[in-house]
C-alpha cells in the first residue's frame, strides 16, 4: 500500500525544474508510504543532451510485503532488455505467488525480488494488457514502455484504489492523491478552475462520482479501467471489467447436490475463505476491524484461521443507541479475539474534520469518516494492516432498501397513468404523514426513484440553497448509461449493480482507502475479490432479499463461522449521532461558525443555509445529512481553494516493520 506519481513530458525532455517539483509533490502523499521514497528519472541518451527522457515517477512506500527488497520505481525486463520497464504500482496483488510461478514455468521469467511487484510488470510483458484480468487484488498501477514509448495506467476491477489524472499542454501526469496533481498544476499548464456540474452531483450524491473531481481538468480513471498514453497525447481509457449478475437458478428442493441452495452456500463459504487467506499474505501483522454486524465479524472469524493471535477493533460514540462497541466486544470473545475500542468525543470530532477532508481530495459527506479515522489511528498502534467487510452489501444484497421492490410490487400492476395518479396523491399528504413515501416512491420507475444509498438534497431543496443551480443536471447524468447496461434484470439486481459503480466506489471504497492511508494504514477488503464476485453475481433473487431478511445466502452461507448473535442482526455499521450533535451544544456552534465564516456565497445562499440549521435545532425539520453536504464541502473549499483553513498535518512517524 503506498503512494504514486508520474509525469510523462509533452517535451522531449521532462525539464529539471519539473523532477524537483515531482519530489516537492511527493510530500502530499508521504503519509500513504512513511517508510520510503524513491523518485526515477527516464535516463536520455547515453552522452547525449538531454541528460533525462520523457518520464518521471515518485514513490512512497508502505512496506508490506518483501520489506528489504521491492523498492520502487522498480525497472524490470526480458534477459534482452533488462531495463525496457519501469514500474510503480499502489497496492496488493494476492495471487502474486500464483502468477510468479505460471510466469517463471510457462515464459521463463526470471524475478529479482520476493514481492508482489515484479509479478505484474512480468505479466504485462509476456500477456499484454489482458494482464490485468489475471490480476486478483488491489491496485493501481503506472507502466512505462520505454522501446514503445507509451505509459500503461491500471486500476482495480471494483475501484479499490485510487488513480487520478490530468493532462495539459505540457504533458500528463498521474497520482494516488489529487492534492499532488495540484501542487503540478503549473507543471502541467492546467487550470484549477471548479467544475459547476460535480458540484451539483457532489449536493445530491453525497460525493462526486467517477471521473469527475470538484477540479474540472483533473480526473480519475474508472474502476475495471485500463488506459494508454503516449508523450503529448490523450489518456485514452478502455473497460477491461464490467460486472454483470447472470442469475443462475437454485435447483428445487432440499437436496445438497450441485445446483441446490445448500451446495451454492458452500461455494459461497468455500470462496470467502480462500479470499481471506490470501488476503493474510503479509510479512506484517495483520489486524480486523470488527464492528457489530456479519460482513466484519466473518471476516474476523475466518482470519483467526490463519492468525490466533488477531487483533480486533472498532469505535463508537458514548450515546446510546449510536455505538456497536458493546457487540463487537462480545464477537470478538466469541472468536477468541483480542480486541481494541476507540470512544470518540463530540470535541475530538469537529476538530478531526478539517484534517480529514484534507486527506479525502474531494468531499465526503458521509460522517461515518470520522469514526473510521479515529478507529485506523488506533489499529495503526498495533498493525500495519487490517481486513474489513466492504462490498459485502453490494455483492449478496445487504441493504435494507434492496427489499423496497418487494413492498412496491402491487404498483408494477398498474397502468402507467394510475401510477402517475398516486404521486401527484402523494404531493397533497403533508409530511410526516404515513403513506406518504410509499405513494410517492411507487409512482416511480426503478430508475427514477433510484440513485444510490446515499439521495441528499431534492431539486426543489438544492434550487434554493444551491446558487447556478442547473434542472438539466441531474443523478440520472451518472445513472442513466449503467441502467442502460442492465435491463431485462431483476430490479434488485439492477440496484446491486448501480451501485458497484456509484454508492461503493464513491463513497465506501474512498473512505476505505483515504481514512485508513491518513494514518499509513492499509485497508484489506476480502469481499471484493474477483472470485468471492463470480459466485455472488449469479444468485437468485430469493437468495438475496426475502421479507424477512438481507443477504439470505450470505447468512446461510456462514452458519458456524459467525457467531449466533450476529448471525441474523441487523446492519448498523458505524452510525454518528449527527441529528443530535447540529442540534445541540456539541455541534451547533461549530457548524454556523463554518457558514459565517466560509467564502462560498459564489455558491451557496448561505442566509438559506444558515437558515437550516436554525430549523434544524427547532425540531422543524430533521437536516442533520443535507447540512453535513454543505459543510463538508464548504470546509474544503476553505482549504484547496480559499486556502484559508490550513489543516495541521504532521509528518508520519511510524516504524517499517510492526
Amino acid at each position: 500500500m503506498c503512494g504514486l506519481l508520474g509525469l510523462v513530458s509533452a517535451d522531449v525532455a521532462v525539464p529539471p525544474a519539473s523532477i524537483d517539483r515531482v519530489h516537492a509533490a511527493l510530500t502530499c502523499q508521504r503519509h500513504r508510504g512513511p517508510d520510503e521514497s524513491g523518485v526515477w528519472t527516464e535516463p536520455g541518451a547515453p552522452g547525449g543532451e538531454p541528460p533525462h527522457g520523457r518520464v518521471v515517477f515518485g514513490f512512497n512506500r508502505l512496506s508490506i510485503i518483501d520489506i528489504g527488497h521491492s523498492h520502487q520505481p522498480l525497472t524490470w525486463g526480458p534477459e534482452d532488455d533488462p531495463e525496457r520497464y519501469t514500474l510503480t504500482f499502489n497496492g496488493e496483488i494476492y495471487n502474486y505467488l500464483e502468477l510468479r510461478a505460471e510466469l517463471e514455468r510457462e515464459h521463463g521469467a526470471v524475478f529479482r525480488t520476493e514481492g508482489d511487484t515484479e509479478s505484474i510488470v512480468a505479466a504485462y510483458h509476456y500477456w499484454g494488457p489482458a494482464a490485468v484480468e489475471r490480476l486478483r487484488g488491489m491496485f493501481a498501477f503506472a507502466i512505462w514502455d520505454s522501446r514503445e514509448q507509451t505509459m500503461f495506467l491500471a486500476r482495480d476491477p471494483f475501484g479499490i484504489k485510487p488513480l487520478f489524472y490530468a493532462t495539459g499542454p505540457h504533458g500528463t501526469a498521474f497520482s494516488s492523491e489529487k492534492k499532488s496533481l495540484i501542487e503540478l498544476s503549473d507543471v502541467l499548464g492546467i487550470d484549477l478552475g471548479l467544475d459547476p456540474r460535480a458540484t451539483e452531483h457532489y449536493m445530491v450524491l453525497q460525493y462526486v462520482p467517477e471521473p469527475e473531481t470538484l477540479h474540472a481538468q483533473i480526473r480519475r480513471l474508472e474502476s475495471g479501467t485500463y488506459a494508454t498514453v503516449r508523450p503529448g497525447g490523450e489518456v485514452q481509457p478502455h473497460r477491461y471489467f464490467a460486472p454483470r449478475f447472470p442469475v443462475r437458478p437454485v435447483t428445487p428442493g432440499a437436496g445438497t447436490g450441485p445446483g441446490s441452495a445448500a451446495a451454492r452456500h458452500r461455494e459461497i463459504a468455500e470462496a470467502l475463505e480462500d479470499s481471506v487467506a490470501k488476503h493474510m499474505r503479509a510479512d506484517v501483522t495483520v489486524g480486523s476491524f470488527l464492528s457489530g454486524g456479519i460482513d466484519s465479524t466473518a471476516i474476523a472469524a475466518l482470519a483467526m484461521r490463519h492468525n490466533p493471535d488477531l487483533i480486533t477493533f472498532t469505535t463508537g460514540f458514548e450515546r446510546e443507541g449510536y455505538s456497536e462497541v458493546d457487540v463487537a466486544a462480545e464477537s470478538a470473545a466469541a472468536i477468541g479475539a483480542r480486541h481494541v475500542v476507540k470512544v470518540v468525543s463530540p470535541a475530538e470530532f469537529a476538530a478531526a474534520i478539517p484534517e480529514i477532508i484534507w486527506y479525502l481530495d474531494d468531499p465526503v459527506a458521509d460522517p461515518a469518516l470520522v469514526p473510521l479515522y479515529f478507529v485506523a489511528r488506533e489499529a495503526r498502534k498495533h498493525v500495519k494492516v487490517v481486513l474489513s467487510g466492504e462490498g459485502a452489501d453490494e455483492l449478496f444484497g445487504g441493504y435494507t432498501i434492496y427489499r423496497e421492490p418487494l413492498s412496491l410490487k402491487p404498483f408494477e400492476r398498474l397502468p402507467r397513468p394510475l401510477r402517475r395518479g398516486a404521486g401527484r396523491l402523494s404531493e397533497r399528504i403533508p409530511d410526516g404523514v404515513r403513506g406518504k413515501s410509499l405513494l410517492h416512491r411507487g409512482s416511480m420507475t426503478l430508475e427514477d426513484r433510484y440513485y444510490g444509498n446515499a439521495r441528499s438534497f431534492s431539486d426543489a431543496q438544492l434550487r434554493s440553497v444551491l446558487r447556478g443551480f442547473r434542472q438539466e443536471w441531474t443523478h440520472q447524468d451518472v445513472t442513466a448509461p449503467i441502467y442502460d447496461v442492465s435491463r431485462g434484470w431483476d430490479p434488485v439486481a439492477r440496484m446491486q449493480h448501480l451501485d458497484l459503480f456509484t454508492w461503493l466506489r464513491g463513497d465506501i471504497l474512498v473512505k476505505a482507502d483515504k481514512i485508513t492511508m491518513a494514518n499509513s494504514l492499509e485497508l484489506r477488503v476480502p469481499f471484493l475479490d474477483r472470485a468471492v464476485f463470480e459466485v455472488a453475481q449469479t444468485l437468485p433473487l430469493d437468495q438475496k432479499i426475502t421479507r424477512q431478511t438481507t443477504k439470505f445466502a450470505l447468512r446461510r452461507a456462514l452458519e458456524g463461522i459467525v457467531p449466533p448473535h450476529v448471525l441474523h442482526r441487523a446492519k448498523l455499521g458505524f452510525p454518528v449521532p449527527l441529528r443530535h450533535w447540529l442540534a445541540g451544544t456539541e455541534l451547533y456552534d461549530w457548524a454556523h461558525a463554518v457558514i459565517a465564516e466560509s467564502g462560498t456565497d459564489h455558491i451557496f445562499d448561505k442566509a438559506v443555509a444558515a437558515q437550516m440549521l436554525v430549523d434544524h435545532r427547532a425540531g422543524v425539520a430533521d437536516n442533520s445529512r443535507r447540512l453535513w453536504t454543505i459543510l463538508a464541502f464548504m470546509i474544503w473549499h476553505g482549504i484547496f481553494v480559499e486556502e484559508r483553513i490550513r489543516p495541521r498535518i504532521d509528518e508520519p512517524a511510524y516504524p517499517v516493520e510492526v
